[in-house]
């Protein structure tokens, strides 16, 4: 850090991310660095909103969502009305999940019967597995 910026580099070496993932936060509106000619300089804010960008990618919000999610931090009701858009989203993507999950559980049980419906059926003809 130098002069209370950060430069691109420092950041996606942290990050582990990219250049261009960076430059895609700025182009779709989540960060705004300051340029210096080309340079891009970014403040702890920025590294701090980055960080949140990233977690909400992890727990795989869309940019859409985290755009809002952000979005309602800077109007009114500020961070009481992102801490509730939050849970919202959160027990949203939890219920997205608990289906996801039922889903692979279903897929699998099937899969099982299957293979054991083939099994039963390969001994009825005389072939040995």
């Amino acid at each position: 850090m130098v002069d209370g910026y950060y430069s691109i580099t420092e950041l996606t070496r942290e990050f582990g991310v990219s250049t261009r993932t960076l430059r895609f936060y700025e182009d779709e509106g989540l960060i705004h660095p300051e340029r210096r000619g080309r340079t891009r300089l970014f403040r702890p804010a920025d590294r701090r909103l980055i960080s949140e960008i990233l977690r909400g990618r992890r727990i795989g919000f869309t940019i859409a969502e985290i755009r809002e999610i952000i979005q309602v931090y800077k109007e009114p009701p500020g961070e009481i009305g992102q801490l509730k858009l939050l849970m919202k989203r959160v027990d949203e993507k939890r219920d997205e999940l608990r289906q996801k999950r039922k889903d692979i559980d279903d897929t699998l049980s099937e899969l099982d019967n299957v293979e054991e419906a083939c099994l039963g059926r390969l001994a009825d003809i005389g072939v040995g597995t």
